[in-house]
């Protein structure tokens, strides 16, 4: 199979348009399997440091993406750059990686299962099982040292896996799914950990179908449907792809103010339901007070990150994505 990749304009690490600098770039990635074009034309901008979340339903392209972007697979045609390397098995030490398909020994204990995948990064085996030690009372899993994998709850057993994906201490953590499975306490836990990651240097990229985790971790996201990516970019700037919405409570239900409601307004109960017209909140104001409408309440809210999903993916891909939340409860 002829690998068709590209030329980086200049050599060293990347920076963006913001003169960021990246951990990861990715220009044009495409992935065939036997005809089926999986990822179709992928570019992504990981700036070091951020929390970066691939969002999209199950079978979009994510696992495929990622998979490329750490060297596990070759694109079929484009570029990729990972902590100013083009070839990411270069650096594979300076990473972290959980994949979607979880496996610990079952026999190990929760120790030397750390201490294991340390040693596959590197670290002496006497050290990683020390660190491992440390990591799991760090974590709240003290007491669980010495127990067995098989003797543990899938959500231990799956908090052992992370620990083993960051005991090395990389510079850059990938996470395929990595809240799949995990009921809302450890959800919570993982959130808090990879907050405490980005703080302290890390760059994170993680894949999700759940709307939620994206909105509350992310700096930037690549929305992904069908192996192609409508959006990457930051997260305030995909939701700013909607106008905000207006709510207004009026003491009068008719008057000259009401031709300052734009065409879309719908009345419910006691309020008035609109998009926040062009002209911005201040001549909306104007003539609501100068037409005595008598404002009991006004607010406005921007739009969330599901709207923006449905508005730049499409129906047909929310859906799919709703479903794929459905299927992992």
């Amino acid at each position: 199979m002829k690998i068709e990749l590209g030329e980086w304009p200049v050599a060293g690490n990347a920076v963006d348009s913001a003169g960021e600098e990246l951990a990861i770039e990715a220009r044009g990635l495409i992935k065939r399997f036997d005809g089926f074009t999986a990822v179709d034309g992928v570019d992504i901008s990981v700036p070091k440091g951020a929390i970066y979340g691939i969002l999209g339903p199950n079978g979009a392209g994510k696992t495929t993406t990622l998979r490329m972007l750490l060297g596990i697979i070759d694109p079929d045609a484009g570029y990729r750059r990972v902590l100013g390397h083009e070839r990411p098995t270069e650096v594979a030490r300076r990473i972290g990686y959980l994949p979607e398909e979880r496996g610990l020994y079952p026999a190990m204990k929760a120790y030397e299962a750390i201490g294991f995948l340390a040693a596959l990064r590197g670290v002496p085996l006497k050290e990683g099982r020390r660190r491992g030690r440390e990591l799991l009372e760090e974590h709240g899993l003290g007491y669980a040292a010495d127990r067995q994998i098989r003797q543990m709850s899938k959500g231990m057993a799956q908090t052992v896996q992370l620990l083993g994906t960051l005991v090395h201490k990389p510079d850059l953590v990938v996470l395929d799914e990595p809240f799949s499975g995990l009921d809302a306490l450890n959800q919570g836990k993982l959130e808090r950990m990879i907050r405490a990651l980005a703080a302290g240097g890390t760059t994170v990229i993680f894949s999700t179908h759940v709307i939620a985790h994206a909105e509350r971790l992310c700096d930037r996201i690549a929305i992904i449907a069908g192996g192609k990516v409508p959006f990457a970019g930051p997260v305030d700037l995909a939701r700013d792809r909607l106008r905000p919405q207006v709510r207004l409570e009026t003491r009068a239900q008719d008057g000259p103010w009401r031709a300052a409601l734009p065409v879309d307004v719908r009345h419910e109960g006691a309020f008035w339901y609109f998009t926040l017209p062009e002209t911005g909140v201040e001549p909306l104001l104007r003539a609501l007070i100068e037409g005595d409408a008598g404002i009991l309440s006004l607010s406005i809210e921007r739009a969330g990150l599901h709207d923006a999903f449905v508005a730049i993916a499409g129906e047909a891909a929310a859906k799919a994505l709703e479903e794929s939340e459905g299927e992992a409860r």
